[in-house]
């Protein structure tokens, strides 16, 4: 098979295409710095030519309102494109429960991308995954300072980059299911447990303040961003990661 792979020398992007390649099929990293823009669509269609699937782990620049419109934009240039060079599988990178957190204007955004590629014209396969352990150091900035981390008891499932990429590739190389599916991290903590584990593992002395009110997922409800029964569990733990 060959698979373009959109978004493909960022941090999900890259390892999809190792794994991809690794399994014996040809990869295609697609990206701005390589003359491909999916949000205006130039040198979209000549990077899809011949491909058999795409993948889409690009990301909106901003985690607010603006992120809906390059959403519908980035998802609907890819369809036209996919249909027109006769891309017979597309693939998107969403997230766990994104549409149970309705007052995030991010995940707003990519129930709004899943809808407009269930509406396309191409078959689909959308991957819903839990928070990157790639992402906690990002989350703790949000609400932090020299003494500090301040983090509500969300619950979370963190999961491995690694571990994504290996799903997202695995669903690329096989048929389109028209359907969504679930992968998360074996283990489940609430957000302000998980920033202690880190910050210990770290030997960062700074002390995590429980706050309902902190950082974005203050306005999970309680569960909302946890996987159901039908989700394929990644195998890597988060303080083996840590400690890797």
């Amino acid at each position: 098979m060959k698979i373009a792979v959109l978004g493909g020398t960022g941090l999900i992007g890259s390892r999809v295409v190792r794994e991809i390649t690794e399994a014996g099929h040809e990869a295609v990293p697609l990206s701005r710095s390589g003359g491909v823009d999916l949000l205006t669509g130039e040198g979209l269609a000549s990077g899809l030519e011949g491909a058999d699937a795409v993948v889409d782990v690009t990301n909106s620049p901003t985690f607010d309102e603006d992120a809906s419109a390059f959403f519908r934009t980035t998802t609907e240039h890819l369809l036209t494109a996919a249909r027109d060079q006769g891309v017979g599988h597309v693939v998107i990178l969403s997230i766990v429960g994104v549409d149970q957190v309705p007052d995030l204007d991010y995940y707003r955004a990519k129930v709004l991308q899943e809808e407009v590629l269930k509406a396309g014209p191409v078959p689909y396969t959308i991957v819903r995954a839990t928070q990157f352990f790639e992402f906690v150091d990002a989350i703790m900035s949000w609400s932090s300072d020299a003494e500090t981390v301040r983090l509500p008891p969300t619950p979370m499932q963190p999961i491995a980059a690694a571990d994504i990429a290996h799903a997202v590739a695995d669903v690329a190389m096989g048929r389109p299911l028209r359907a969504t599916v679930d992968v998360a991290g074996p283990d489940v903590f609430p957000l302000d447990e998980l920033g202690r584990i880190t910050l210990a593992a770290r030997g960062d002395e700074r002390g995590v303040v429980t706050d309902d009110t902190a950082g974005m997922f203050a306005a999970v409800p309680d569960d909302a961003i946890i996987a159901g029964p039908d989700v394929l569990i990644a195998p890597t733990h988060y303080r083996d990661w840590l400690a890797g």
